[in-house]
């Protein structure tokens, strides 16, 4: 099963790094990353910058459609107007099946600022404590995951260890 997760950086070019650093651990087949996705957010724009990778797992369209509609929820929604609004509640409130509800939405949206940068990965089969050694290098913070609850506060306790 396939996990997102969104990492926020303290500076606008964390999320490259970081992201760098998932490629590095995929060609040693510590981590399968299926796609990810960078906002970007330097200081003084007006708003974020988003990028995503292109087909990483043979997908393309389909998670184009996907990040341009998360992104869309998370950070585009209140400069539509109403029925587009209405069109994208709707889709959200189809995407909670997949992890993906208004506690997601708002959480990412208050956590990603100017001056800042986030990373969504959606990954698998990772070999959890060696992915984490290696993450610990970066400063980052988990804002949230499609992970349970109990799962997420392991991970969220794995990288909060000395």
């Amino acid at each position: 099963m396939a996990t997102l997760s969104v990492l926020k950086f303290h500076t606008p070019t964390g999320a490259d790094e970081a992201l760098d650093l998932v490629k590095s651990l995929q060609k040693q087949q510590l981590i399968t990353l299926q796609d990810a996705a960078i906002v970007t957010w330097p200081e003084g724009a007006k708003k974020p910058k988003t990028r995503q990778l292109i087909n990483l797992a043979g997908m393309g369209a389909m998670n184009g459609a996907f990040w341009g509609m998360l992104f869309g929820l998370i950070f585009f929604v209140p400069l539509l107007g109403m029925a587009v609004g209405a069109a994208f509640g709707a889709l959200g409130a189809s995407m909670a099946d997949v992890g993906i509800d208004d506690e997601f939405i708002n959480k990412t949206k208050g956590k990603v600022t100017e001056g800042t940068s986030a990373l969504f990965l959606l990954t698998s089969d990772a070999t959890t404590d060696k992915v984490v050694d290696q993450m610990k290098k970066l400063d980052f913070e988990i804002v949230s995951t499609s992970l349970s609850q109990e799962e997420e506060d392991k991970l969220r306790a794995a990288f909060s260890e000395e």
